[in-house]
This record gives structure tokens, C-alpha cells and sequence, in this order.
């Protein structure tokens, strides 16, 4: 694949597909700043090699309306900051104001184009859309995985414009190089640890990664769909009966492929969904009714420290309690420990999907897991080994 490295970038514009959909405050204060630091390296190299740099990102969903709530010259400032380069903006992403501002651009600068999604064209994945935002740079390099799941203009289409010159940029690199260390060639044992609420969301990545796991842990509310069909009491717990023949199918092909699956032997139940509910510790499938299971027990936690201390190469998506209450998050923020000490001890730790870097950004496992993904949906995709257009488009 081309990287980001195989090209110099002296005298060059570069079309950078970033992904700069942050959040802002209502005084449109950029109010987390993660991926904006985490494009910086890309045009970083592309400022050092004597090149320019064009910006292309889209914000919230416009849906081809011109809402000035959502123009992106309310970020330039927060990415002035981090790149420490003063960016130039231009109120257009395409046309004869777009292009003039690019060909006045000189060597060592930034200039951040206008809300993608402006146009209904971007994300219709228009091929004449395309062509006008390729006439804004001599390379094109995708460094939005967080949109590479998109077949839109200008994650996908607008590389066909560009048959020699493209690239990933070095975000993007990392985000292959992670997901396919631990579904490919990571050292074994390859642990994946699954949480969330619902069995059906992770249906098509458990089906994908039996193949190459030797371990899977299973938290979160998805735990009470699987002890149900096995027969157990879950209470009030949050249950997909209609999810239960597939549970048991699921164990069942685990047990043909020689994957170990562990789920939780008992829980922190509740008897309501509050933060001030009354507690116990109780049996995973002996819950009483009225009662509902919220976090992970302790004995659950010592077999889920066994198992990932265990592990060379570990994948975690989605939480394993509600930790969002302080009183339902310990199962999550000691998991996180426990990876914590494996990736300490040489492991390496993914972390990918909304809810469970949520809570890695809220706990400060950040910077003491291996990586962490920038993409909910695109990380999603590529475990449930979908091809994403954004990366085809490279590599075509």
C-alpha cells in the first residue's frame, strides 16, 4: 500500500482528507481536540518536505444546506493551535473561489476548505463533485479513517482522479497497521474482549473474528441474552429474546473452532436503573426479579484478569458495565487495568468503537493501552471484515 512516506511532497499541494468532525461548545469552541492532533503528523511531513497542505473535512450533518453553525472556520483557530502553523481559510470547497485560494498558496502553508457537506454531492459520492475538489491538490492522501467507511466524494471517489498520486496519510497507516495485527498477524494468544448492550450490534464481528481468536471475553448487557439461553434467571436485565438461538449457535461454532469463551459468572445487579439503586452480588444466571445486572461481579473479574494477562495481542470494544454511574463502572476501569498490565508486559492492546475509547478517554487508559482507534463505524467494518471504500480507493 502507499504510504504517506513513499512521496515528497517539495513544491507539491497536497489534498488531505482529514476527519475534523469535532465537537464544539455554543461558543464554537472545538471542545475535544483529538483528531485534529492526530492528522498533525501527516501534515506535518507534508510542511517539512517544502509542500503546502489543502485541508478537505466535513462537520456535523448540514445535509447540503449552508448552516453557518457548521462552517469550519470556527475550528481554524483550535487547528492553528495544535499544528502551529497559522491556517488559511476559504469559505468553499469546490469552484472558482476554492481554486484561486489554493493557487495562491505557497509552500510551508495550511488552508482549510469549506464544510464538505455543504453539498449533497459529497456524500452522494458525485463523481463531478469529485473532480472539482481534485483539481485542488497534486496528491491526494486519506488520513480520515473515521470516514473510510464512506463511499462519499471525498473519501472515496475523488482518488480515481488521482491513479499515481495518492496515499495513505500516517493515521491511516496506523489504523490498517492496528486492525490487522490482531486480525492477521498478531502473536498469539489473540484475546477480543466484546461489551455493549446488545448482542445484535456485534453479531457480524463475533461471527468474524472466530477465526482468529483464541479467547473472547463477552461483558456488558449482551452477557444476559447468552445466560438466558442457556436457561439462567437474568432478571429484569436488558435480554434480546429473539437473539437467544443465536447465542447458543454462537457457543457452538466457538466450540468447533477451539475458542475459549468466557462470560461473566456473576454481577453487580441493581434494583433499578439509577446511579443510587440498592446493590448486590449475585449469580450471572440467578438474578431476581426485579433486579438487573449492571456491572461484573468480582469472581468474573478474576477469571477476565487470567485470561488477558494470558494474552499477546487483545482487542477491546465496548464496555462491560454501565459506566457511565460511577457505582456500575468498576468492572470497565478494572478491565482496563488489567490490559493496562498485559500491554506492560508486551501485549498488544486495540481499543476501538464509540462507547469503549468513551471510556478509555474518561478513565485514563489512553496512553496506557497499545492503540486507539479514531473510527467508530470504520473500526467496526473493518472487524466484520468489510473492505471499507476509503482504503479500496487507495489501493485500487
Amino acid at each position: 500500500m502507499k504510504v504517506l512516506n513513499d512521496f515528497n511532497f517539495e513544491n507539491k499541494k497536497a489534498l488531505i482528507r482529514v476527519d475534523f468532525n469535532v465537537p464544539l461548545n455554543d461558543k464554537f469552541e472545538v471542545t475535544d481536540t483529538n483528531r485534529i492532533e492526530a492528522a498533525k503528523p501527516t501534515i506535518i511531513k507534508i510542511l517539512e518536505d517544502g509542500g503546502s497542505a489543502v485541508l478537505l473535512s466535513h462537520l456535523g450533518r448540514p445535509k447540503g444546506e449552508r448552516n453557518p453553525d457548521l462552517s469550519l472556520k470556527h475550528i481554524c483557530a483550535a487547528v492553528s493551535d495544535i499544528i502551529g502553523v497559522s491556517v488559511k481559510f476559504v469559505d468553499d470547497c469546490v469552484g472558482e473561489k476554492a481554486e484561486q485560494a489554493v493557487a495562491e498558496l505557497k509552500n510551508g502553508e495550511v488552508l482549510l476548505l469549506e464544510n464538505l457537506r455543504y453539498y449533497d454531492e459529497e456524500e452522494n459520492g458525485d463523481e463531478g463533485f469529485a473532480e472539482k475538489l481534485s483539481k485542488l491538490g497534486d496528491i491526494y492522501v486519506n488520513d480520515a479513517f473515521g470516514t473510510a467507511h464512506r463511499a462519499h466524494a471525498s473519501t472515496t471517489i475523488v482518488a480515481k482522479f488521482f491513479p499515481e498520486a495518492k496515499c495513505f496519510g500516517l493515521l491511516m497507516a496506523k489504523e490498517i497497521e492496528a486492525i490487522e495485527k490482531v486480525m492477521a498477524t498478531g502473536e498469539k494468544p489473540v484475546l477480543a474482549i466484546l461489551g455493549g448492550a446488545k448482542v445484535s450490534s456485534k453479531i457480524t464481528i463475533i461471527e468474524n473474528i472466530l477465526d482468529k481468536v483464541d479467547d473472547l471475553i463477552i461483558g456488558g448487557g449482551m452477557t444476559y441474552t447468552f445466560i438466558k439461553a442457556q436457561g439462567g434467571k437474568v432478571g429484569d436485565s436488558i435480554c434480546e429474546d429473539d437473539k437467544m438461538d443465536l447465542a447458543l449457535e454462537i457457543l457452538e461454532k466457538a466450540k468447533q473452532k477451539g475458542v475459549n469463551i468466557h462470560i461473566p459468572v456473576d454481577v453487580i445487579a441493581a434494583d433499578d436503573f439509577d446511579a443510587n439503586a440498592n446493590t448486590q452480588v449475585v449469580d450471572v444466571d440467578k438474578i431476581p426479579d426485579g433486579w438487573q445486572g449492571l456491572d461484573a461481579g468480582p469472581d468474573t473479574l478474576q477469571n477476565f484478569k487470567k485470561v488477558i494477562l494470558a494474552s499477546k495481542t487483545i482487542l477491546w470494544n465496548g464496555p462491560i458495565g454501565v459506566f457511565e454511574m460511577e457505582k456500575f463502572a468498576k468492572g470497565t476501569i478494572e478491565v482496563g487495568n488489567y490490559i493496562d498490565e498485559a500491554t506492560k508486559k508486551g501485549a498488544f492492546s486495540l481499543v476501538g468503537g464509540g462507547d469503549s475509547v468513551a471510556a478509555v478517554k474518561q478513565f485514563g487508559f489512553e496512553d496506557k493501552v497499545s492503540y486507539v482507534s479514531t473510527g467508530g463505524g470504520a473500526m467496526l467494518e473493518s472487524l466484520e471484515g468489510k473492505t471499507l471504500p476509503g482504503i479500496a480507493a487507495i489501493l485500487a
